[in-house]
């Protein structure tokens, strides 16, 4: 079953590059085919991830906007830390 906190982690994958925009895209055209979403939250969940399933179209490409939207939408708050890099 697909729960908000599995979607939040995924979109968290992808901001920190740990999985790519194919992967995520993978990911949530799969979940839309063949899972359940958590039944309190079904609605919102489908409706991010059938976008999420859309992102690698030039049309609906996924912006860091959209995606900090979701994750506020699912009950997450996005900080960013920035640091120096070592030389």
């Amino acid at each position: 079953m697909i729960t908000r906190r599995e979607v939040a982690n995924k979109l968290t994958d992808y901001l920190q590059h740990r999985l790519t925009l194919q992967e995520l895209v993978n990911w949530a055209e799969q979940a839309m085919m063949e899972e359940e979403f958590e039944e309190e939250y079904f609605d919102l969940l489908r409706d991010i991830i059938s976008r999420l399933g859309l992102a690698d179209v030039e049309k609906f490409s996924l912006t860091w906007e959209d995606c900090e939207d979701y994750l506020l939408r699912l009950g997450y708050q996005v900080k960013v830390e920035v640091s120096e890099v070592g030389p």
